[in-house]
């Protein structure tokens, strides 16, 4: 090994680190900035109170115990039926309270037993029932466990002696009785991945076609830069549409392979229950990926190497996967991050999905209705502002 001729080539790669702005900003610059994102999120996150409600079927011992959980006012907000007000301990029955999960009025439900009084005399713990919606497992597992340390304390106190703590039994409104927290979580995973891979795809690819000289002949002719992108806008969304197809259908179905060989029986899919449709999942995903073409055609603009598209990623999609309600309630981020969480095509694809997939909504639902309205705005407005970043020159 000749140490002259190593020397040349680790001279040549540090000097052409050097001359690339983008390639140190992304070394130096991005992780900080990710990193204080992070931080940011993680540490001044919004304490946002989970709106309670007791339903009591059983009596005295659960009036004693919703009596102390109602004189926690400082933990929760008060429910009453029909409005946000007060806690009844007994006015509220267990379909009142189920509906009102099911409109987002309502974060749990506790469900005091008819036997707790029994069970207790007879020296038995309480077992008490916790609904939730079902519809974001991290955000409601957080708040169940919210919900069982403040009752440990309340059972304490207003039973005295008794000795074993209660269980807790976590029912939800929405999903599947067997599903797991994966199922949960896709329509999430299915918005990112989406997102993520057309994105690069089509920033790639339009990179090509500038680099190639293709796009400095169309403009050229009398083809319009409008006409330019929307062109490829449709082009590319043609294999976007086939990669949503593929995704979805890989999620929601599952097919079982026979033996073949010295290969033994295995499944292909993940077989995620839905209980929407699954063509309109289809058009909210397809929706957001052409949003990500229209998105990728825009940024490739600015780039002039392949790599510089990848360098954009840390600052186009990983910040919208921290800010979309993914892994954290909107709710709960820091107050000057709302406004900017409640703009990103993510936030409204994976809402939409959820929708969807675990709660059943179709296009009647105004929720449903406001994200495809956003996801359609968005891909417009990036279509639009391609085509006015849009040069005559080969780059």
């Amino acid at each position: 090994m000749n140490p002259r001729r190593l020397s040349a080539v680790v001279r040549r790669i540090v000097a052409q680190f050097r001359r690339d702005r983008r390639t140190l900003a992304l070394i130096f610059v991005v992780p900080l900035v990710l990193s204080a994102l992070l931080g940011w999120v993680l540490r001044d996150q919004q304490s946002v109170p989970v709106r309670l409600a007791i339903v009591n079927r059983d009596g005295s011992v659960g009036q004693r115990i919703a009596d102390v959980l109602i004189a926690t006012r400082g933990q929760f907000r008060r429910f009453a039926s029909g409005n946000l007000v007060a806690v009844p301990s007994s006015t509220v029955d267990e379909a009142t309270a189920r509906a009102a999960l099911a409109d987002g009025e309502l974060d749990v439900a506790l469900v005091i037993p008819p036997d707790a009084t029994a069970r207790l005399t007879a020296g038995e713990g309480l077992q008490l029932i916790v609904l939730t919606p079902g519809a974001n497992a991290p955000t409601e597992s957080g708040q169940v466990a919210q919900v069982e340390q403040l009752l440990a304390t309340a059972v304490a106190t207003a039973v005295p002696g008794a000795a074993p703590p209660p269980r807790i039994e976590h029912r939800t409104i929405f999903g599947a009785p067997d599903a797991d927290s994966f199922d949960a979580l896709s329509p999430f995973f299915i918005a990112f991945i989406v997102y993520f891979l057309v994105f690069v795809l089509t920033g790639v690819s339009f990179l090509r076609e500038r680099i190639g000289g293709t796009l400095e002949r169309l403009l050229a002719t009398p083809i319009t830069k409008g006409e330019i992108v929307l062109g490829y806008t449709l082009g590319f969304g043609i294999f976007a549409t086939l990669q949503v197809i593929v995704l979805l259908a890989f999620t929601l179905l599952k097919v079982d392979v026979p033996a073949i060989g010295p290969l033994g029986p295995f499944t292909v899919g993940l077989a995620v229950p839905s209980v929407g449709s699954p063509l309109l999942a289809f058009a909210v995903a397809l929706l957001l990926a052409i949003g990500a073409v229209s998105l990728g055609i825009f940024i490739s603009t600015f780039a002039r190497t392949e790599f510089q598209i990848l360098q954009f990623i840390p600052l186009v999609i990983v910040p919208q996967g921290l800010l979309s309600g993914i892994f954290w309630r909107i709710e709960t981020l820091p107050a000057l991050l709302q406004p900017v969480a409640r703009v990103l095509p993510l936030t409204y694809a994976a809402d939409g999905l959820r929708e969807i997939m675990i709660q059943g909504r179709d296009l009647t639902a105004s929720g449903v209705q406001l994200d495809v309205v956003v996801l359609v705005a968005v891909a417009g407005f990036f279509v639009v502002l391609a085509a006015a970043t849009i040069r005559r020159e080969v780059a």
